[in-house]
């Protein structure tokens, strides 16, 4: 994706982007207030796993900047931020970085946790609003082991 020169196309949350750049990350932080970034690596099995969750999540919580950065493509965020293993997932309201999500260490520490799951994690950073049912309350509390 290209960078965008108007700040309101930014606006048009919802959607699920690839950044090419820290640049273009930079650049949404300026106008998008909360954001959840992922960073990825091509080919990796756990990233795409993340990948499928945030999708889903990104058409349903519009009050967020759903997006995914390769980490090769983020060597300033990656050496900065310490990020030695992917999928990390940042987490950034009000333009501050609350919390990162390193692997599926607090999603039950396995791959088959649930969107919901995330969702309450994510939500637990103020970066999206999300009140679950008694139903999703039972699936937000993560497992341990694996």
């Amino acid at each position: 994706m290209a960078a965008n020169k108007n700040p309101q196309d930014w606006l048009h949350n919802g959607l699920y982007i690839q950044l090419a750049s820290e640049r273009e990350f930079f650049e949404m932080a300026k106008h998008a207030p909360n954001i959840v970034l992922l960073f990825h690596r091509a080919g990796n099995r756990h990233c795409r796993i993340m990948d499928t969750h945030l999708k889903i999540l990104a058409a349903k919580h519009r009050e967020a900047k759903f997006c995914k950065l390769n980490i090769e493509n983020a060597e300033f965020l990656h050496k900065r931020l310490r990020i030695d293993h992917v999928p990390e997932t940042m987490l950034v309201k009000d333009g501050i970085v609350v919390g990162f999500i390193v692997g599926f260490q607090e999603l039950g520490n396995r791959e088959n946790f649930s969107t919901a799951m995330l969702e309450c994690r994510i939500a637990k950073s103020g970066t999206i609003f999300y009140k679950p049912n008694k139903k999703q309350r039972d699936s937000c509390k993560a497992r341990k082991g694996g």
